[in-house]
């Protein structure tokens, strides 16, 4: 059966909006802009982790968690950054977030020690938490019709490019003049920024929003609980204690949350959304894909500097085929959803993920990396790419149009966890890479992704709803 959105007439919206600003197009660049830093930042970070180790002296979990720490925040605190937009203006809450944002730049490239650094990620998520729904609530009000969908459309540009330039400017910079600069470039910018969107962002009337700040707090712990279970089980199995308590924890946190949600008057999460089919299936497959990808590049940045001696600046150009692969995936994919529909689309793209992880399995210490690494990650990026538009069209425009906005809140908050999530398991399983400098660590961790895309694909052969989306010009993914 087909789930389409309602064909409900529009005609309220198109009578009553009020005109449009001719100062929009120059706030839709700066916020692109304020976008841009965020999605370079879960990137960026991956190419300097062995300098990063180097200098403050890391482990392999502190390691992870300086990837983590920035995705785990920016996820689980985006739906309260969205009620917050609501309930104090989304120009303040947009100002505010940035500041926050360069500000904990800044005290992350200063960073002289593991603390120090891991603070400075974790303000830079809860500052990314509080910015990006802001700024897409702005772009939303600040176009209509066809100008709406243009202007959605570079913003959803905005994810595939700065995930790309990530790479190849955190090689550069890191080669350069230091792993700091990956964090200091923020700052001229951010501060740029500030003093040029309130001349251009129009201040508008803030709505009366309830804050569910209990539900946050218990989601965002959950998940830092089961990513420390997790990352634990590297080093002392995952029979032991420390690992088994973390893990027993996020249970909790997690029964709590679903508790609250259902008792709150003004719920974080409706979880009545995940009884959608197909917000259940974008969800599923943006968890998967982003785990992956990132679990890519974190894999990949520190076996070739790690074991292959590679610089930064060389692995960054390493992956940014990658990156490119990821884009040209997503574009087939939104032809083939229109082509075939969302199903087959998502299949597909997890076996030829799974088909293209297959090699990397196994890795060794020598042999050519352009004829080994490179290939499969290119394959396997080609696969992620058309699942990620497959994740995003079927849980927007396969749900009604008046619970799109729920729907990406939800994808938009598993596109972010996941990444967290895909990077402590990858971490965990390569241990012995890390601390050994042994490629079967590696192998065993491509072996991990390899088995979960194949596995995503079986999945989404019985969740993913028939048919093709029908567009409803509601906010994208980032």
């Amino acid at each position: 059966m087909t789930h389409s959105a309602a064909d409900a007439p529009h005609t309220a919206e198109h009578d009553h909006r009020p005109p449009a600003d001719p100062r929009r197009w120059a706030a839709l660049a700066l916020i692109c802009l304020a976008q841009f830093m965020l999605i370079l930042d879960v990137t960026v970070v991956n190419v300097a982790l062995p300098d990063m180790a180097a200098d403050l002296d890391l482990g392999r979990e502190t390691l992870t968690w300086v990837v983590t720490a920035y995705t785990l925040c920016f996820g689980g605190l985006m739906l309260l950054g969205g009620r917050l937009a609501d309930a104090l203006g989304a120009r303040r809450t947009l100002l505010t977030g940035l500041a926050l944002f360069t500000a904990a730049s800044l005290v992350a490239g200063l960073a002289e020690n593991a603390p120090t650094l891991l603070g400075g990620r974790i303000g830079q998520g809860v500052g990314a938490a509080l910015l990006s729904p802001a700024a897409l609530s702005l772009v939303t009000t600040a176009f209509h019709g066809a100008e709406r969908n243009k202007a959605l459309g570079v913003w959803a540009a905005i994810g595939g490019t700065g995930s790309a330039a990530g790479v190849l400017l955190g090689g550069a910079l890191t080669d350069g003049p230091g792993w700091q600069w990956v964090f200091y470039i923020n700052v001229p910018v951010g501060l740029l920024l500030l003093v040029a969107l309130p001349a251009f962002v129009p201040a508008r009337a803030p709505q009366p929003a309830r804050l569910d700040v209990p539900g946050a707090l218990l989601v965002t712990a959950g998940t830092a609980a089961l990513i420390y279970g997790l990352v634990e089980a590297g080093d002392t199995g995952w029979a032991d204690t420390s690992t088994l308590l973390p893990l027993a924890g996020a249970v909790v946190a997690y029964v709590v949350f679903a508790a609250v949600e259902r008792s709150s008057r003004a719920p974080l999460m409706d979880l009545r959304m995940f009884t959608r089919r197909p917000v259940l299936a974008g969800a599923f497959l943006m968890l998967i894909a982003t785990a992956l990808l990132i679990a890519f590049f974190f894999l990949g940045s520190v076996y070739l500097q790690h074991i292959r001696g590679f610089s930064p600046l060389r692995t960054g150009l390493v992956f940014l085929p990658v990156a490119v692969a990821t884009a040209i995936g997503a574009h087939l994919g939104s032809r083939l959803v229109d082509r075939i529909g969302s199903r087959p689309t998502a299949v597909a793209g997890m076996a030829v993920a799974a088909a293209g992880t297959i090699p990397l399995t196994r890795l060794s210490g020598t042999g050519s990396v352009y004829g080994a690494l490179l290939p499969g990650l290119v394959i396997a990026s080609l696969g992620i790419g058309a699942v990620f538009v497959t994740a995003t069209t079927t849980a927007l425009a396969m749900v009604e149009h008046r619970e799109a906005g729920l729907a990406s809140g939800v994808v938009n908050t598993f596109h972010e966890v996941g990444g967290s999530i895909g990077v402590a398991v990858v971490s965990t399983v390569a241990a012995s890479g890390f601390e050994r400098g042994s490629p079967g660590g590696f192998g065993d961790a491509f072996t991990v992704c390899a088995v979960a895309a194949a596995a995503g694909a079986v999945v989404a052969l019985g969740l993913v709803p028939r048919g093709k989306p029908q567009s409803t010009g509601s906010p994208h993914v980032h």
